[in-house]
């Protein structure tokens, strides 16, 4: 959430960030309730003030021997009924403005920081970097991973898809070992890095997805359970973030780094007839996810780090990747700064995200009340959350399938991966 402060102190500089996002986005609206609200903080004011100077003046001029009956504290208690008549009807309205702001507040996303990249779609993404062009395979007729995965009956979505629907998968033998595996992996190697492991709730209530910001904007991509207030999470960030929800922290608790393995659930609403076979968008997923809870002055710092733990995944496994700074234009609703990887897949001759890292500075924690303080210092500061996908793994599945397939058919598995399943081959 913005700061309404920032807003109206800022209207020009607000108005002109959110210009540069894709979408269509007013903050007048807000500017001019703001104003509303604060002519009724006025009067408020001003009508409270009477009120107690007229409390005192009846008590005074008792005790000075005025007729508690006569006409002149009679006049002023009538006065006095009228204020409060009048404070009795401004409380209903304020509360609406104060419910309208928020309710608008909540559809802004957040302000891209002041280094990234001006664009207005994925085309003026910048290509930040590029790694393991050697490790990518020469040899022809490498087939898409789902095909593969069907030819060596470790993928099936067939039946998937008669057990629930389109854009599910089973995964058999060999396959759900791999799976098992790459999260095992994932996990290993962040909670050496320092990532404290979660296993967080897969149900959240409408509140978390709020401060989040997958409330209100993204409901129609989200599943709900519709005879409770809980919704299947579309990323371990939710849950993970709110753990902290309407806390106040201390600031030497600061840095906090979670991991954080979780089935992951989303509609995909807008990508139909786009990647229908195999395990790149999938209503369920499983994923690893990062997430951190930093102070204000480390947040950059922490980002880069973030990216480079995920980077680090895929390069222990020697896939090819692209890591690409998000334009404005492209942003995530809630980030301020992004960076997503990219790995390579040869059957299509191209790179396909695997990876989401995003610095939203305060806007969750302002959404989601999440503090902390200073030692000896008075008041409270919002802290910065970051998160970064560390790695989705049926994508990282894919990525080996075709990036360590053979002409024979075969698939060697990465060799770090190779303890873990007790094989060499697919």
């Amino acid at each position: 959430m913005l700061d309404l402060k920032l807003i109206r102190e800022n209207s020009d500089l607000v108005q002109q960030k959110l210009r540069g996002r894709s979408g269509h986005y007013d903050i007048q609206p807000i500017v001019q309730l703001d104003l509303q609200q604060r002519e009724l903080e006025k009067n408020r004011s001003l009508l409270q003030a009477r009120s107690n100077e007229i409390g005192k003046l009846v008590g005074q001029k008792i005790k000075s021997g005025s007729d508690p009956q006569g006409q002149e504290l009679q006049a002023l208690r009538d006065e006095g009924n009228q204020i409060k008549t009048q404070l009795s009807a401004l409380e209903p309205t304020e509360k609406d403005i104060k419910v309208q702001i928020e309710s608008l507040l909540l559809t802004l996303p957040n302000l891209p920081s002041d280094s990234t990249p001006i664009g207005q779609s994925e085309a003026e993404n910048v290509e930040i970097r590029r790694w393991g062009d050697e490790f990518k395979p020469q040899h022809d007729g490498i087939l898409p991973h789902y095909e593969i995965g069907e030819k060596l009956g470790i993928l099936n979505t067939e039946r998937a898809t008669k057990v629930a629907q389109a854009r599910f998968v089973a995964l058999l033998g060999a396959g759900a070992a791999l799976e098992r595996s790459l999260v095992q992996f994932m996990l290993d190697r962040h909670i050496a890095t320092g990532y404290l492991e979660v296993l967080p709730p897969l149900l959240v209530n409408s509140q978390s997805l709020t401060a989040t910001s997958q409330l209100p904007k993204f409901a129609e991509e989200s599943f709900k359970c519709s005879e409770d207030d809980l919704w299947l999470i579309p990323t371990a960030e939710v849950p993970v973030t709110n753990l902290y929800r309407d806390e106040v922290l201390s600031a030497d608790a600061l840095p906090i780094h979670h991991c954080a393995y979780t089935p992951c659930f989303r509609r995909e609403a807008g990508s139909y007839g786009r990647d229908t076979r195999g395990l790149i968008r999938l209503h369920q997923f499983n994923k690893i996810e990062l997430v951190k809870l930093v102070h204000p002055s480390t947040s950059e710092q922490e980002h880069q780090a973030l990216v480079h733990n995920a980077e680090a995944i895929l390069e222990a496994l020697k896939l090819p990747y692209r890591t690409i700074e998000l334009c404005t234009g492209d942003l995530g609703f809630g980030a301020a700064k992004c960076y997503d990887l990219e790995v390579w897949l040869p059957s299509a001759a191209t790179y396909r995200e695997i990876s989401s890292c995003s610095n939203f500075l305060d806007f969750q924690a302002r959404r989601g009340n999440i503090r902390f303080k200073e030692a000896g210092q008075k008041g409270t500061q919002f802290v910065h959350t970051l998160n970064g996908s560390g790695l989705a793994v049926g994508r990282t599945m894919a990525a080996i399938l075709e990036n360590y397939q053979q002409p024979d058919g075969s698939v060697r598995l990465p060799e770090v991966l190779q303890p873990y399943l007790g094989r060499e081959i697919l």
